[in-house]
């Protein structure tokens, strides 16, 4: 007995001395993290926040901006404006389009509904890692006040997202599982590692303001449900707010890192862009099941066709962009990204759109 006893304390004293430790080491992270939080040397900085945060003062709320009683936002069975746009990977394959309307219909109910799903989880991920970092933001730093603008404006889109998935009235789960169990733990490295937090941002947010403008910018008018349309419009013009936040958070902090810390980072980036946008826009395999669709479909479109990979490849044109702006584009970075798939050409300007080149007419003999 007292030797188990005495193996008990030594354990305590163990995991005691390990716990200290850590904490000595989170203190000085801390501290570091701390010192970059100040900003009164960067007038520039400062005033893109401010006018960020002016911005933001009028924020759209769900529940007095939007009549949800009205017929138009009704939700019916078999209304063919549920049908998934040719803008959607799935809505494109023939398979799909050769689908009865009803079974079309489902389909693009349940897919939109999980992508609502997505962004209601992926705000609250959002929200609190933003809650955490402005923790620690010194008194009088123009970043307590846009992270604390940009939470409340998520917090919006939350209710947003989570109306429509109630309205639709399928029980969607979301976000992959291998991630739901992980959230918990996210938000927390917007403390110690705040780069590579708002570069998880911006695998999140990038993908679905790429399918959400796309599906706005669609050349010839085409009938989708406006609960989608409308709260649609409105989530891209508020996420250009939180995209420009997080670009200009990173050009202000990136370029001071030490060059391994940079080098790291720019291994960092391409994973995280794979891994979180394929959670973001990749349906669960429970939706392959429940509706039937064959395996050699769901290959063909999320990993297998040139098609869906240059998509995938054309999501992520601004991060490259903003890569080769932070000097993140090293040989072993530009390897990385080839290895996660999804390299390419940088975006000129953010969200430059993709345009087809046409051939030039032939002028006649």
């Amino acid at each position: 007995m007292p030797g188990a006893l005495g193996t008990i304390l030594w354990s305590l004293a163990v995991v005691l001395l390990v716990s200290l430790v850590l904490l000595f080491a989170f203190m000085r992270l801390v501290k570091r993290l701390k010192r970059g939080m100040d900003v009164g040397d960067d007038a520039d900085y400062a005033a893109t926040l401010t006018s960020l945060s002016e911005a933001s003062v009028r924020h759209f709320n769900p529940y007095t901006d939007v009549d949800w009683e009205a017929p138009l936002f009704s939700v019916t069975e078999n209304d063919p404006r549920w049908v998934l746009s040719t803008s959607d990977p799935l809505g494109s394959h023939p398979w799909y389009q050769a689908q009865p309307l009803d079974k079309r219909v489902a389909i693009g109910m349940w897919r939109q509904a999980n992508m609502a799903k997505v962004g209601t989880q992926f705000e609250g991920i959002l929200v609190r890692g933003l809650l955490h970092y402005a923790f620690w933001v010194p008194n009088g730093s123009p970043e307590y006040r846009y992270c604390v603008h940009e939470s409340i404006e998520e917090c919006s889109h939350s209710l947003m997202f989570q109306e429509i998935v109630n309205r639709i009235g399928v029980d969607v789960p979301g976000m992959p599982r291998w991630l739901r169990v992980l959230s918990p733990l996210v938000p927390f490295y917007a403390g110690p590692l705040p780069n590579a937090f708002f570069f998880g941002v911006l695998a999140g947010e990038v993908p679905f303001d790429y399918l959400q403008t796309n599906l706005l910018r669609e050349p010839e008018p085409r009938s989708i449900h406006p609960i989608m349309q409308d709260l649609i419009a409105i989530h891209v013009a508020e996420e250009a707010r939180h995209i420009s936040f997080a670009h200009e958070y990173l050009h202000r902090r990136v370029p001071r890192l030490a060059w391994y810390t940079r080098f790291w980072l720019s291994l960092y980036v391409p994973v995280v862009m794979r891994m979180l946008g394929q959670a973001m826009v990749v349906p669960p395999r429970r939706f392959f099941r429940k509706f039937g669709i064959p395996r050699s479909v769901r290959r063909e479109l999320y990993s297998g066709s040139p098609d869906s990979r240059q998509t995938l490849r054309n999501m992520f044109g601004d991060i490259r962009m903003l890569c080769d702006e932070l000097g993140l584009m090293n040989p072993f970075a530009l390897l990385m990204w080839r290895i996660c798939r999804i390299s390419g050409s940088a975006s000129r300007y953010r969200s430059e759109p993709q345009r087809a080149h046409l051939p030039a007419p032939v002028n006649a003999a």
